[in-house]
């Protein structure tokens, strides 16, 4: 799944009006897990991924998801939202004592165009404004990490003058983020060839020359398992520079268990090295309809048993 298309169809699934429920504990269609306890890890549900079972309000998902033993929630299409949902969902998170995952700074998709690597103050103007606003939407809905993903090369350029006007570009950022504790982290994808920012290493190297606490690495299991895979390996190599997972198994982009990768075994060398984030379900389900949301669940479940 394209992420243009992710974002666009996690925000499509949130159409309906947002309102805000009495009941934070109660399960109008009867479905729960057994074992509905927190998990040991803290992962991060989307809008939609719950829907057959809570209904299309994404407040309703909240609530049925925390029911579940699910703490954190993420939302791509954040800052597409207006003003009052974004406020609604912040003031729920904060009764229920959950935290909101990344949202994506953006405004009119220039992650995805040739943009940062360009070296061209319009793109840093786009940016830093969409900085501008992503702290107003933070404070909104309790949020501290907000994706960026450089665009797409430049081919007219070298590599190295490229990636030096993309760390010009994230230091711009930073210093507008960093005074209001938030973090923007990299997301290195595998969508398309044209893609800048790639891999691990690459996206390691990038941070360090930012040299800030505002520009930091989001680990995309999926996407890395697709570009170059020895997931364990070099999550321990750029640990330091990585505070946000996401998750999705290969191929496919599904839950875990759906294919190659081992994420029980994952989960636990993340939760050994002692992790305390979140961990982004940014991956569709495997399966339609409301005992496919519950075999997700189930999923999580066995692949967060590693203790």
């Amino acid at each position: 799944m394209e992420r243009r298309k992710f974002i666009r169809n996690s925000f499509l699934a949130s159409a309906a009006t947002l309102t805000v429920g009495q009941s934070f504990a109660g399960n109008k269609n009867g479905n729960s897990l057994t074992e509905s306890k927190p998990f040991n890890l803290d992962y991060a549900f989307h809008d939609g991924m719950f829907k057959n079972n809570a209904g299309e309000d994404f407040l309703e998902q909240i609530k049925w998801a925390y029911d579940q033993g699910f703490r954190s929630i993420e939302d791509n299409g954040m800052m597409a939202r207006p003003v009052e949902q974004q406020k609604k969902i912040g003031d729920l998170l904060a009764k229920l004592g959950m935290r909101m995952g990344v949202f994506v700074i953006t405004s009119d998709s220039w992650h995805w165009k040739t943009s940062l690597a360009t070296g061209k103050q319009e793109w840093i103007d786009k940016m830093m404004k969409d900085c501008k606003e992503a702290i107003e939407v933070a404070k909104r809905c309790n949020a501290k990490w907000m994706t960026v993903v450089p665009g797409n090369f430049d081919r007219s350029q070298s590599h190295d003058m490229q990636t030096t006007n993309v760390i010009t570009a994230l230091r711009k950022g930073a210093e507008i983020l960093q005074p209001h504790g938030l973090v923007m982290v990299l997301e290195a994808l595998s969508d398309n060839p044209d893609l800048f920012l790639r891999g691990t290493h690459q996206s390691y190297m990038i941070c360090k020359a930012v040299n800030s606490p505002a520009c930091k690495f989001l680990f995309d299991m999926y996407h890395m398992q697709r570009n170059e895979g020895n997931i364990i390996a070099n999550i321990d190599k750029v640990w330091d520079e990585t505070p946000y997972f996401q998750i999705g198994d290969n191929p496919g982009r599904k839950e875990p268990g759906t294919g190659e990768m081992n994420y029980r075994n994952i989960f636990k060398h993340i939760y050994n090295k002692g992790y305390k984030g979140v961990l982004g379900m940014e991956h569709g389900n495997a399966k339609p309809g409301k005992d496919g949301e519950m075999e997700l669940i189930k999923a999580y479940r066995d692949a967060d048993s590693f203790k």
